[in-house]
């Protein structure tokens, strides 16, 4: 627990007191793929507190930029995206001692623990509607004009509804490599489907995006 407080903390709370967007966080040290991780992994989960340490600063700044593109610059309540990457750090800890490689990768578990916690988060949300849900803007604001300021949240706040109409697949894919910034191999051992088929998902996408807006669906 004392690795998670000092490699996690350091990626999970850089936005206080203001929001940074993903694409303003570390990405990844190092590559994410099965032969990567796969050593950090097993040392980790026999107890070597270096391996360990590796770990969390390799995957952290993924779990970060993956739990603020799925949440946006929005604080639910009571648990921000910052709260939620903290957790699932602590979960995929928690997972290390009795992880048994079955031939998939390791990216593959930290996907699915970062999905059910952000998805735990909106659920949370949904049972408690009591709070207001205070929208932190999206980026910093130069000029500090009031209509500047509206502008981006207006348009954080539509991408975001034209995000949420793609099939879950692809908003994976998209939030996994536009906003993380995961290969395509990567991001296919996260998702577990082929390299080709992140592409090709990822394609179609984009496609249906740029139709929307071409005719203003959002």
């Amino acid at each position: 627990m004392q690795a998670l407080s000092s490699a996690s903390r350091t990626v999970a709370n850089d936005a206080v007191p203001g929001y940074t967007t993903p694409e303003n966080l570390p990405r990844p040290g190092g590559r994410l793929t099965k032969e990567d991780l796969d050593p950090l992994v097993k040392d980790a989960g026999d107890g070597n507190p270096a391996a360990t340490q590796s770990l969390l600063r390799m995957i952290g700044p993924v779990v970060v930029r993956y739990c603020r593109a799925r949440m946006g610059g929005r604080d639910l309540s009571y648990l921000s995206a910052d709260d939620v990457a903290q957790e699932v750090c602590m979960a995929v800890l928690k997972a290390l001692p009795g992880y048994q490689d079955r031939g998939g990768s390791f990216l593959y578990l930290v996907h699915a623990i970062a999905a059910n916690k952000v998805a735990d988060a909106y659920r949370a949300v949904s049972r408690d509607r009591s709070e207001p849900v205070p929208e932190l803007p999206e980026r910093p604001i130069g000029d500090n004009e009031p209509e500047t300021h509206a502008l981006h949240l207006d348009l954080g706040a539509r991408l975001n509804r034209l995000l949420a109409t793609l099939p879950r697949v692809q908003q994976e894919i998209l939030a996994l490599r536009i906003a993380v910034g995961l290969s395509a191999a990567e991001t296919a051992e996260a998702l577990g489907i082929s390299a080709g088929n992140v592409r090709v998902t990822q394609h179609r996408a984009l496609a249906r995006l740029r139709t929307m807006v071409n005719h203003d669906e959002f």
